[in-house]
């Protein structure tokens, strides 16, 4: 193994202290031309969750920052779940690395006006996954962290709820939740994908025969198990979730009205994180997705301000469904709306890619409108970081009250800043027009 190898593997490490070492070691080495990185393309991933929720690959904030960077991605940007711990480490890491991006968080709520329809969450009426992205700080009002904090209360509790049931159905094979869980976490932020690999782990350790293994899954998840990747590869993890976490299995329980925030209470603890909040779009098919119209004026009078997709869920290269007219009808309605539109791979299920194939036939006419909906979230969040003058500041919406022209702006500001020069917008007047803005983030001094 090169020492390139080691220091990336390295970035994965629970101290932060060994993570920001190896990441210094590969920036100087980077910067010192001994490791050279290419130049940016038009690919890139907003949406790569990290280990402080559940990355596949155990990524951290810095080694997705790192393999961004060495990918020669235009941007990058990191999402996790209910938490944002991951945003002063990746901040540091793009910076270090000349990489534009930025930080979101996802979390699933409750829309009412949809409460018959599923939505992007399968088999759960009303319920949605949604984000906030372009958060400018860790540091957010008290409010909104004790928000943020009911959240990961919430989803702890949900899914110590959730152990009970499972090891009542898996027993002998039973995971403890501080043992067996949290140690595969570096922040105590468990998923359910965490505790797939815990059930995983802890049925090899009970069944170190590799017969025996195999035929206790057999038994806990059916004829299907006999395909599984033992003793832990990402078809059993899979498998696990399928059988026993989502609807029909085990230790499913139904979700209603009260067991997820509004999606109006969301928005509004975004706005008040300065962060731009963003409906997940996932296919089309869904009741409600096929409302998409209705459903995009409903999250727009709460406030959302973008819209966030997964394109590699829709299409199958050489093949014109009716997913890939999903994804095109759902582009063309955000542009209608002005609404940008951001995209990434998430990364946090086994088989998930890097980054979405841009070079594919179905979806390389899409990449001017995916790349300008990524400069202008890297550019709101660094113009409110530095400067207050995000997209949705009082400042944007004076200068270019209709969204078209905000659009036009911010991307352009995205176009030309580079992180090097972000520091820099922080010493803008508070009343400078939108041209001293752009020569700022424009400047090569």
């Amino acid at each position: 193994m090169s020492t390139i190898e080691q220091l990336e593997q390295q970035l994965d490490d629970f101290n932060p202290a060994r993570r920001h070492e190896a990441l210094a070691a590969l920036a100087a080495a980077a910067h010192a031309g001994k490791h050279q990185l290419p130049a940016p393309g038009v690919a890139h991933n907003l949406h790569a969750h990290t280990f402080f929720s559940y990355n596949a690959y155990g990524y951290s904030p810095s080694r997705f920052a790192w393999l961004a960077r060495k990918a020669g991605l235009a941007l990058g940007g990191i999402v996790d779940f209910d938490v944002l711990d991951g945003l002063e480490e990746f901040q540091a890491a793009r910076r270090l690395l000349d990489l534009p991006g930025c930080t979101g968080m996802e979390t699933r709520v409750f829309v009412s006006e949809f409460a018959q329809w599923s939505i992007n969450s399968p088999g759960e009426p009303g319920v949605a996954y949604t984000m906030g992205i372009g958060f400018p700080r860790r540091q957010i009002p008290a409010a909104a962290e004790q928000f943020m904090a009911g959240l990961r209360r919430t989803a702890e509790q949900r899914n110590r709820d959730l152990l009970a049931r499972v090891n009542a159905f898996m027993a002998p094979v039973t995971v403890d939740y501080e043992k067996d869980l949290l140690p595969l976490t570096p922040a105590g932020n468990a998923t359910e994908r965490h505790i797939c690999l815990a059930y995983a782990r802890k049925a090899q350790r009970l069944h170190p025969d590799a017969a025996d293994l195999k035929k206790f899954w057999a038994e806990k998840l059916g004829a299907e198990a006999e395909g599984a990747d033992l003793p832990e590869g990402a078809k059993l993890q899979n498998l696990i979730r399928a059988k026993t976490m989502k609807k029909g299995g085990v230790g499913y329980v139904q979700p209603g009205p009260t067991s997820f925030p509004t999606l109006a209470d969301f928005n509004q603890f975004v706005l008040a994180c300065e962060a731009l909040p963003a409906l997940c779009w996932l296919d089309g098919t869904s009741e409600g997705e096929q409302k998409i119209e209705e459903l995009l004026r409903v999250a727009m009078s709460t406030g959302c301000a973008a819209l966030t997709i997964i394109p590699d869920r829709n299409y199958k290269p050489g093949v014109q469904d009716q997913k890939l007219k999903n994804l095109y009808h759902v582009v063309d309605l955000a542009q209608k709306l002005h609404l940008p539109v951001t995209v990434g791979t998430e990364m946090n299920s086994p088989g998930n890619k890097f980054v979405d194939s841009f070079e594919a036939a179905e979806l390389k006419p899409l990449i001017p409108v995916f790349l300008r909906g990524a400069h202008i979230v890297y550019a709101h969040a660094a113009l409110q970081r530095e400067a207050g003058k995000g997209y949705l500041s009082a400042w944007a919406q004076h200068n270019y009250p209709a969204a078209a022209d905000r659009n036009a702006f911010f991307e352009q500001v995205g176009k030309a800043l580079v992180p090097a020069r972000e520091a820099a917008l922080a010493s803008l007047p508070q009343e400078a027009t939108p041209a001293q803005v752009l020569a700022v983030a424009s400047s090569k001094n």
